[in-house]
């Protein structure tokens, strides 16, 4: 879809949290080599939906692959960094910060937001939807708004308003104070949320405004998303978008459960483009959806356990769909630490690309240094720069 119409690109989020396994979502499904290592999670052939001769989506990612074939969605494969770590908190720290080798005070997001506005003039210019404030766009002196709700959030008091405020808070203050020390916590509750009342008033009407055909699913991942197209299409200059959908840490039951996610949120992506070009409001859309880290190649009974390389996914109008990077050999004699999938992209080179060439901004400071590029962006008619 292409569109003469050219407005400021916006960017949202989608943190799979628990480590998606991305060898059961993008399948080597003609590999003997995969099936024998996961007898009791290995999909039957017969069941993938192809990509290529090698490479097949999981049955559950049908909504995505139709996307896929679209020319809308972007694979990046084999996603990670050097020594990887296999903690939930330090691996998704490290996407979080851009900070492999230390702990950092300042989320990338919260760097790109105050690059778009560093008065923090507008508290709507990054939006987090779910309960509490992911660290990606947390840093002193960025005003960010978190909606648990948005229905109610522009109807409350100002009792409500700091009752709500004071969660998000403690949430933020219980998560990341064992990290980063109770000083910069302490800095960062001190300056934040001092917008929240502006927030509700600006949001009081978004919900009556928005009209739809689209019927999103009654999950948390679906019904974020519809709030993320009611506040974009409200053109209030929100840049970033939050959402978080949980529960991929399979250790056990993987070929029941992993299906059910997997279908929550592919069908809530495709809604939410439908929904987007229903609107004329998509155009402007990138869609990153990440998971801290891949799992394991061996299965460990019913499930898989803390691997190192996964995968990202870049979805949008503008997007050049296909494959990026290369798929980690699954060859025994290449296996990382003798039962893992070897990185063969650092994420900050998806993060890099996204700012450069679709965000437009420099991503060098926000990432950390200077990292190759894979060009997701590129023969695209109408991309927002």
């Amino acid at each position: 879809m292409t569109t003469t119409r050219q407005k400021a690109p916006v960017l949202v989020v989608i943190e799979l949290k628990g480590g998606l396994d991305f060898m059961n979502t993008v399948i080597p499904y003609q590999s003997g080599v995969i099936r024998d290592a996961r007898p009791n999670v290995s999909l039957p052939i017969e069941d993938a939906l192809p990509i290529n001769d090698e490479l097949a989506w999981h049955p559950a990612a049908k909504a995505l692959n139709a996307l896929y074939d679209a020319g809308d969605v972007a694979v990046v494969q084999g996603v990670g960094w050097e020594n990887s770590s296999r903690s939930h908190f330090r691996a998704m720290d490290i996407w979080h910060t851009c900070e492999p080798d230390v702990i950092a005070t300042e989320g990338w997001l919260a760097k790109v937001t105050r690059e778009f506005d560093p008065g923090s003039a507008n508290p709507l210019t990054a939006v987090s939807f779910g309960r509490g404030l992911p660290r990606a766009l947390a840093a002193s002196g960025v005003t960010v708004t978190s909606i648990a709700n948005l229905d109610q959030f522009g109807l409350m008091t100002k009792v409500e308003v700091e009752e709500e405020r004071t969660k998000d808070l403690d949430s933020f203050k219980r998560m990341y104070t064992p990290g980063v020390g109770s000083g910069i916590v302490q800095d960062y509750l001190a300056q934040t949320g001092r917008s929240v009342l502006k927030s509700a008033d600006m949001l009081a009407d978004v919900p009556s405004r928005y009209s739809s055909g689209i019927e999103y699913a009654p999950n948390s991942i679906a019904q974020a998303l519809r709030d993320v197209v009611r506040v974009h299409t409200a053109d209030l200059g929100t840049r970033i978008f939050y959402t978080q959908h949980p529960g991929y840490d399979l250790h056990a039951n993987e070929s029941v459960t992993q299906p059910q996610l997997l279908t929550q949120l592919t069908e809530a992506i495709a809604d939410f483009m439908d929904d987007l070009r229903g609107q004329d409001a998509s155009q402007e859309v990138t869609v990153l959806v990440f998971s801290e880290f891949g799992r394991r190649i061996k299965d460990n009974g019913s499930g898989t356990d803390h691997g190192s390389a996964g995968g990202a996914y870049l979805i949008g109008d503008g997007v050049a769909g296909g494959l990026y990077g290369a798929y980690p050999s699954i060859e025994p004699k290449d296996w990382l630490n003798g039962e893992d999938l070897r990185p063969t992209i650092d994420f900050r080179s998806v993060y890099s690309s996204l700012l450069d060439q679709w965000m437009g901004i420099d991503p060098t400071a926000i990432v950390g240094g200077a990292f190759e590029q894979i060009t997701p962006y590129a023969g695209k008619v109408g991309t927002p720069r």
